[in-house]
């Protein structure tokens, strides 16, 4: 399979949270009220580098606070906590303090990421806060509803949580893992097959290997393993119909060739079809929440008319199909993608 250096926008615009959006938030509880704003994290005199193990950078700093803020930023971070993970019980952070705050300018949403510590037996957990991207709050949602996964997040005007999700980055995964004799390659295959799948009917793009975890369940007589996206940054922005294909990523390229090595053009078209009966009974069980969605979208901007025409232009040649020509925005696909994936099953 060929590989490409598929462009990016590496400085797509932020899209504020539309009137819309906020009262779908409000209407499925995603909107909170928090004693953190994204803003009061900025609030930091200078930073530190943080390395790995190995002495290379991660692209990660240490921000340092005013000793008098540090205090305070603390207590309101851990109540942060408490909303996200138990709605607000404070109980649960009685004996948990904030290890390390570490602040990431390379993304679009320049994340804070937190970490939290239970000081009795030292377990410790990760939480993010996020500038408020109405394109990532909307992938986050086609994901709760359209894929196997659930997200946790929480939005407070122009601040977004959102809960750590655990597994294997897909680069070190492919690196360290991908070989492990203890592990089926084609359950591996299988799933990159089913994520790539998912990817192109939500419109979730840029899913090179470092911004997918995988994640290994031992089974009574076998590993399982589900790839879950990590980073929402790219929701249907691009105009290129590749960024949301991630076998097209030469960053993917370990697991193409697992799946070139491994499957045959039967197995992947069962795969494929697994996988859209699986995003049929999720939109069927969903399917008021995902028009409220769709309803949401169709009142605020999330691309450009450029963008939108060379994406329906891309994906009516990869599906043969014209009716993406009278699509006029980026959920106008996603919608009519799952419409198709309907009909198909249907057959």
């Amino acid at each position: 399979m060929e590989m490409d250096d598929v462009k990016i926008s590496r400085k797509k615009p932020m899209y504020p949270v539309g009137t819309g959006l906020a009262k779908y938030l409000r209407l499925y509880q995603r909107d909170a009220k928090l004693p953190v704003a994204y803003k009061d994290l900025l609030n930091f005199s200078e930073t530190v580098p943080v390395m790995d193990k190995y002495g290379q950078d991660t692209f990660w700093e240490t921000p340092l606070y005013p000793p008098h803020a540090v205090d305070q930023l603390y207590e309101g971070l851990k109540v942060v906590y408490a909303i996200l993970k138990a709605s607000g019980n404070i109980r649960i952070v009685e004996h948990k303090i904030i290890d390390r705050i570490e602040y990431c300018a390379f993304g679009n949403t320049r994340p804070f990421r937190i970490r939290i510590i239970n000081r009795l037996n030292d377990v410790y957990d990760y939480f993010y806060i996020k500038q408020a991207d109405a394109s990532r709050i909307y992938g986050l949602e086609l994901e709760e509803i359209l894929s196997p996964n659930q997200v946790n997040y929480l939005v407070d005007r122009e601040t977004l949580v959102e809960e750590h999700i655990v597994g294997i980055p897909g680069d070190v995964f492919s690196k360290s893992n991908i070989i492990n004799p203890d592990y089926n390659q084609t359950r591996i295959a299988k799933e990159f097959v089913k994520f790539n799948e998912r990817c192109i009917i939500s419109l979730l793009g840029d899913m090179r290997a470092y911004n997918f975890v995988m994640q290994i369940t031992p089974d009574f007589d076998d590993f399982q393993f589900r790839i879950r996206a990590i980073d929402f940054d790219q929701q249907f922005y691009e105009g290129n119909s590749k960024v949301y294909m991630p076998q097209y990523f030469k960053e993917n390229l370990p697991y193409v060739k697992l799946a070139m090595n491994h499957l045959n053009e039967k197995t992947v078209l069962q795969y494929q079809q697994e996988e859209r009966s699986s995003i049929v009974h999720r939109v069927r069980s969903e399917r008021h929440r995902i028009k409220d969605l769709r309803d949401a979208s169709q009142l605020q901007q999330l691309s450009t008319k450029e963008n939108i025409m060379q994406l329906r232009e891309g994906y009516a040649l990869f599906y043969e199909n014209e009716a993406y020509y009278k699509c006029r925005s980026m959920t106008d696909i996603v919608e009519l993608n799952v419409k198709n994936v309907i009909r198909q099953v249907k057959l």
